[in-house]
């Protein structure tokens, strides 16, 4: 059986960034089409799953209209601006309008930050199209949107479809349980889970989840607030499994839990490709200057691999006694931090190892969140909308 020049062209357009698909599609008819269809949408955004994202979005710690650019859009290095990324007008919306709490193949989480009470949206920034999603009533109730634990995760699932999962304490005084609520976008509802995620005694991190082997992750603060007496005394990992329920520890390397109460910041993070066989948990710990980096390689003994310990000013970077100001591990193996002005990136694999390269510059102050960002044509729903940009 013969294959048609649009048959070919079909499959290839399916592998390229969403941003370049729409400017081909502005040239010609036959490919302007490929984009309104909901196979080739859905091809699309699978295909991208498994390759890498090009770019970032970096945002201010702080929701406040005294920051003119609160919202940033950076992209990895040797990625070209013009073949991914988003829309300056839609940029400057959700700058100006929204405050972007997770993002998964194409799309993005955000709640409006001008309404009172606010609003929660999906939208994908390229396609223009978002849907809102109903808010639970206790959600709509807390006017302290600094605890609300949302995230959103469009990899395991169908590809029509996404999961918004919430979760809320059930504790006044302390943190230690917490409901699990989970929003599916195909069926357009809420379902509770039946067991509640036991976090121990200590703050989660709930920005900066990781998903591995269908399991969700999340690390502690490492403020010093128990005694040694407690069990909650050292920084560690919660797993809970959204599936049955069940909650579980993961200790921390030795070497990590040292000094962690005098300026340390902790992340994890996913390690390997998506749809690689080779995925694991990656653990950064940044403390006084100093980048110590673990892998881990056996989750049932709990065994670290130390890969990385390094001083920022043994990087070479032109700034002198460099201050980081955050971070984040993409694509499974790119270390991605931030100093007071500057963003920067470094190799972890073998080919890149400890490479370093300057990003650009930012203005999203001394705690900035990093959103790793996918260009695809991703849908929103069945009853998506046009975004107001």
């Amino acid at each position: 059986m013969a294959v048609s020049q649009e048959d070919i062209a079909y499959e290839i357009f399916s592998w390229l960034p969403a941003k370049t698909i729409c400017k081909f599609g502005l040239t010609c008819t036959s490919f302007s089409n490929f984009q309104k269809e909901t196979h080739f949408k859905t091809k699309q955004s699978c295909n991208l799953l498994g390759m890498n994202d090009t770019c970032f979005f970096l945002q201010h710690d702080q929701i406040s209209q005294r920051y003119q650019k609160r919202i940033e859009l950076h992209h990895l290095p040797k990625e070209q601006q013009q073949l991914s990324g988003v829309p300056d007008n839609v940029l400057t919306f959700l700058s100006n309008s929204a405050c972007v709490l997770a993002s998964s193949n194409g799309l993005l989480l955000c709640h409006t930050i001008n309404d009172d009470p606010f609003e929660l949206f999906i939208c994908n920034p390229i396609t223009k199209s978002c849907f809102f999603i109903p808010i639970p009533e206790s959600v709509r109730k807390n006017h302290n949107i600094s605890n609300i634990n949302l995230m959103l995760d469009c990899t395991h699932c169908s590809s029509d479809d996404y999961l918004i999962f919430y979760f809320e304490n059930t504790t006044e005084w302390s943190p230690t349980s917490y409901t699990c609520n989970i929003y599916y976008g195909k069926e357009g509802a809420w379902k509770g889970v039946e067991n509640n995620f036991l976090s121990g005694g200590r703050n989660m991190k709930f920005d900066t989840p990781v998903i591995h082997n269908g399991t969700l992750h999340f690390i502690s603060d490492c403020s010093n607030y128990f005694t040694r007496l407690s069990p909650f005394y050292k920084p560690y990992i919660m797993s809970y499994s959204f599936v049955e329920g069940i909650s579980s520890i993961l200790k921390l390397p030795r070497e990590a839990i040292k000094g962690f109460h005098v300026e340390c910041n902790m992340g994890i993070f996913n390690w390997g490709k998506v749809r690689s066989s080779n995925t694991s948990i990656c653990l950064v710990k940044s403390r006084k200057s100093v980048f110590t980096i673990w892998i881990l390689k056996d989750y049932k003994s709990c065994s670290w691999q130390k890969i990385l310990k390094v001083r920022v000013n043994a990087l070479g970077l032109e700034e002198k006694d460099a201050h980081v100001t955050g971070f984040t591990v993409m694509n499974g193996n790119i270390l991605v931090f931030s100093t007071k002005h500057k963003i920067y990136s470094c190799g972890l694999d073998e080919e890149t190892f400890m490479m370093v390269e300057e990003i650009g510059s930012h203005s999203c102050g001394s705690n900035p969140h990093f959103i790793s960002y996918s260009n695809t044509l991703r849908s929103c729903g069945a009853n998506d909308k046009t975004m107001s940009c």
